[in-house]
């Protein structure tokens, strides 16, 4: 063997790993490609629709069109609550993050007069990759309206749209029944999100507008636009019609709720009217009171807050708030003595200038007494002497039971159960709770006569009302119209035809010959009803009532007038209001039947000379 290479002889040196080179870059490669494969797979199947979706967004915008809100109509198909079209201001939710805001945000601020970082909060609320138009101003007038389209050039993508907004030509006059729409709070709107509500919707925060909403409120509607990639409109690609919210017919009578606002004037009281017969309510009023059309404002004024937040509270309503009740209760007290079978409806009993029982005088109003009375006797003059007899004599426990069977201390079944008291109907577990004393003769005493802790809302008293009225059953109030019989809104408490019979003679007797003289009118039918004057604490005066009905004989409305610490007594200064509303009601349903009669011309010649007698 030689020792030398050939000359020119060629040898590969290298031994390591060349078996597995190509293995290694074959399975690599294939590994690459499964990758990629899978990859591509993963996106278009699991999550092609995502990003279809996503991809559409940037192409395809909603222009969102609001729903009209359904009216709202009286009894006789009046226009209660409608619509106007103001116009109104919108942006794409990524306006703000754009270089152009920052020429778009401080113009925008200057124009509409509404702080840049307001506008800012209200479009990152609702995120940059939102497909709505955000409401950004609403209510324009027409400067404002000028002055955008003066900067139009300078304001890319901002855009003006009419709206829908609530409007109540009544104004003040029906403020505490229909309530009020305002936009969404930050937490209204987490909990209504899932219902379909969206940033700047508007939603019903008191009254009917409130009990109704789902039924006013309608379905979005809008139309699905194409943009560039600049965000520009190309072209409609869809259309979807907002459907309007369903119309309402109240049981409301908007005569009777006019002559009630106007009988109440500036008195801080309450009306309330019903059919005896159903619970319709026909009227209810309270002051003072608000205008509801403050709240379609985009921003409300100093002057407006200081119109809702007055000393007053007039957002509260008193037709719905608890008050002492005074000797109108004198209704259930005559009802449980007659139940109880301690009385029949020939009882008489003595009265007196005051009466002493436990070491404590109760007195009488007029500090003399009536002499002897029976029941209805007692009601016309509002004893109070003979209604501590009978309240003594059938106990706390009987008063109290027919006090929640009249329907005091609990709801009434009106649409509004947050913004309606139960009053209070006192007891022995409530006083041992709250005052931390037993319950005594004095207390049922009280009772007996409306006082004490006892409290009623107006809207309750017209149901006590009621009672008698229809011969025996309590009603629910309601105020949407429908055409279901009577009996589905009432209830029988089951009385005696005996004590229905007492006490609509007495409740007549008041007006015909007691504290209720001042309806023994022409005007109207003959009426029935009862006074009340309550005590309102130490230095405050009095709270003032008066409930009726009419016909007597068949009754077709109760009216209760309720005055806050008005000073007086019941029958002069509700009686009055209680008579308005029974005229606008008696005058309007029967044209010429009831009239004011005509002054005597002679007598009319002698009040002129001078020689008349006066009120």
């Amino acid at each position: 063997m030689s020792l030398f290479p050939s000359i020119g002889s060629k040898k590969d040196t290298r031994t390591v790993g060349r078996g597995f080179q190509s293995i290694f870059l074959i399975v690599f490669t294939l590994l690459m490609t499964t990758g990629i494969e899978a990859r591509l797979a993963y996106l278009q199947i699991v999550e092609g629709p995502k990003l279809r979706e996503r991809a559409e967004a940037n192409r395809i915008r909603m222009i969102a069109k609001q729903p009209e809100r359904g009216n709202i109509f009286d009894r006789n198909g009046k226009l209660l609550a409608s619509t106007r079209y103001p116009s109104s201001v919108y942006l794409w939710p990524m306006a703000h993050t754009k270089p152009s805001w920052s020429v778009v945000g401080p113009r925008l601020a200057q124009i509409l007069n509404i702080p840049q970082d307001e506008m800012e909060k209200k479009l990152e609320q609702a995120g940059a990759n939102s497909s709505s138009l955000i409401r950004i101003a609403r209510d324009l007038n027409e400067a404002e309206i000028t002055a955008l389209k003066e900067y139009k050039n300078e304001l890319p993508e901002v855009e003006i749209n009419t709206d829908s907004v609530r409007y109540y030509p009544h104004g003040k006059q029906l403020a505490h029944v229909l309530g009020y729409t305002r936009e969404l709070t930050a937490d209204q709107l987490k909990d209504k999100k899932q219902e379909g509500y969206r940033l700047g919707d508007v939603i019903g925060q008191m009254g009917v507008e409130r009990a109704y909403e789902k039924v006013l409120r309608g379905e979005w509607g809008g139309q699905q636009v194409e943009v560039d990639g600049a965000g520009r409109p190309i072209r409609v690609v869809g259309e979807k019609q907002a459907k309007a919210g369903n119309d309402l017919h109240l049981t409301i009578d908007l005569d009777v709720q006019q002559a009630a606002e106007k009988a109440l004037g500036n008195q801080r009281g309450a009306i309330a009217a019903l059919d005896p017969n159903n619970g319709a309510v026909l009227a209810l009023v309270s002051y003072p009171t608000f205008d509801p059309n403050i709240f379609s404002k985009q921003k409300l004024s100093q002057k407006d807050w200081e119109s809702l937040q007055g000393k007053d509270h007039p957002l509260v309503n008193r037709a719905l708030s608890a008050f002492p009740p005074a000797s109108t209760f004198k209704i259930v007290t005559t009802t449980a003595g007659l139940e109880s079978g301690e009385f029949s409806p020939g009882s008489i009993l003595q009265t007196f200038g005051s009466l002493t029982v436990g070491g404590v005088t109760f007195g009488e109003w007029n500090h003399a007494g009536f002499g002897p009375l029976g029941f209805p006797r007692a009601l016309a003059m509002s004893s109070d002497t003979f209604f501590y007899q009978v309240g003594r004599k059938v106990g706390g426990p009987t008063l109290i039971q027919w006090s929640r069977k009249y329907g005091f201390g609990q709801r009434t079944g009106i649409e509004f159960p947050n913004e309606e008291s139960i009053g209070l109907v006192p007891d022995e577990i409530w006083k041992q709770k709250v005052l931390k004393t037993p319950w005594t003769v004095g207390d049922t005493i009280n009772m007996s006569i409306g006082q004490g802790a006892l409290q009623v809302t107006p809207l309750q008293s017209a149901i006590m009302f009621s009672v008698p009225a229809n011969g025996g059953y309590r009603v629910q109030p309601h105020l949407l119209k429908d055409n279901e019989e009577a009996k589905s809104w009432r209830e029988s408490l089951n009385m005696k035809p005996e004590t229905i019979k007492v006490l609509r003679d007495g409740l007549r007797k008041v007006v015909s010959e007691g504290t209720g003289k001042r309806l023994d009118v022409p005007t109207i039918a003959p009426a029935s009803g009862k006074s009340g004057t309550a005590e309102a604490g130490v230095g405050r005066p009095n709270h003032t009532w008066f409930g009726a009905y009419a016909p007597s004989n068949k009754p077709e409305i109760v009216v209760v007038a309720f005055g806050e610490n008005s000073g007086e007594h019941g029958g002069t200064v509700c009686g009055p209001m209680v008579l308005q509303v029974l005229e606008a009601y008696f005058q309007h349903k029967y044209p010429g039947k009831y009239k004011k009669p005509q002054p005597d011309p002679s007598e009319a010649k002698t009040q002129n000379s001078g020689h008349g007698t006066g009120d």
